[in-house]
């Protein structure tokens, strides 16, 4: 009883973590559209923000006095590392960053939103994590509330759309090998590896298009939205891998499709300044299906329930 207590504790906690994490994409998907605008070059600014977000994670590291654990990692699992930061921290950062200069920041928003459906399809058979027919139900009616709101006039199926559904990709894989290093290393760990290999792979990318030239003479502004940019992903890959190390990916990723919604609200808010009728219909279809999604999460096996300690 006492075991079956503390896999609910822990999946309470995996989900206000990945909701939090969802609200923070939201927000930054809709920033970073405005920020890799004002300073120009998209690979110089994601390797800046990037780069800015590996030497805060550096300091959290020796802050929390990790020296020991990193000490103690063995080979297969500083491979997984590497993996995970030239995978998911440096190439779809590039991608993402350069496609959302040449589209819209909901068109991005949805694009990167269809994460959870790689992430299932590829849980299934790496790490044998089914979700219940409720739960589809429920992901259908979260993903069909982010269509309802905020302007959404179709793909266009260009260059930047692509280049972001490619950076989707690398993401939904860098979840799995992500989600099996938790099992022994601390989230907080792997979001640092992340970010420093990521960084260490995009600066020679940034500075062979020349584009770090750029960043000598940035203007407040752009130190601005940089600043605000890097404080978002810094909150957004902390509470990710805190949610995936506690939790399946496939519910972690299905529960980061609200996102959109914020990204449509805040263009709504500033962009189009226009409100529809049809915003009741998607608030309430985005309350039905996130209640699914978490109301019928099938018991979590002991494998998949990781300690509160990240």
């Amino acid at each position: 009883m006492g075991k079956h207590t503390s896999e609910i504790s822990t999946l309470k906690t995996a989900t206000w973590l990945a909701l939090a994490t969802a609200a923070i994409s939201g927000v930054s998907n809709f920033v970073n559209k405005y920020a890799v605008t004002a300073v120009k070059d998209p690979v110089a600014f994601t390797t800046l923000k990037n780069a800015l977000v590996a030497v805060f994670l550096v300091g959290l590291i020796l802050a929390m006095k990790k020296k020991t654990e990193i000490a103690s990692l063995d080979r297969k699992q500083w491979a997984a590392l590497v993996a995970i930061g030239v995978i998911g921290g440096s190439i779809p950062f590039a991608l993402f960053f350069t496609g959302l200069t040449q589209t819209s920041a909901i068109n991005a928003s949805l694009i990167h939103k269809t994460l959870f459906v790689w992430v299932i399809l590829l849980a299934a058979p790496l790490l044998k994590e089914r979700m219940s027919p409720l739960q589809w139900l429920g992901v259908a009616a979260i993903f069909g509330a982010n269509l309802l709101v905020g302007g959404f006039a179709g793909f266009k199926f260009n260059g930047g759309e692509l280049m972001i559904l490619a950076a989707t990709l690398f993401w939904a894989v860098e979840n799995i090998i992500a989600k099996k290093a938790l099992d022994g290393i601390s989230s907080t760990t792997v979001a640092a590896a992340r970010m420093v290999i990521g960084s260490l792979v995009l600066l020679p990318i940034a500075a062979w298009r020349g584009g770090l030239a750029g960043l000598v003479g940035m203007q407040p502004s752009h130190w601005g939205w940089t600043v605000l940019a890097t404080a978002l992903l810094a909150g957004y890959v902390l509470t990710w891998y805190a949610a995936l190390k506690r939790a399946p990916a496939s519910y972690v990723a299905a529960l980061l499709v609200p996102a959109t919604l914020v990204t449509n609200a805040l263009s709504a808010i500033f962009v189009t300044h226009s409100f529809a009728g049809r915003q009741l219909v998607s608030a309430a279809l985005w309350i039905a299906g996130s209640a699914l999604v978490i109301a019928f999460a099938r018991r979590l096996p002991t494998t998949a329930v990781q300690p509160a300690n990240a």
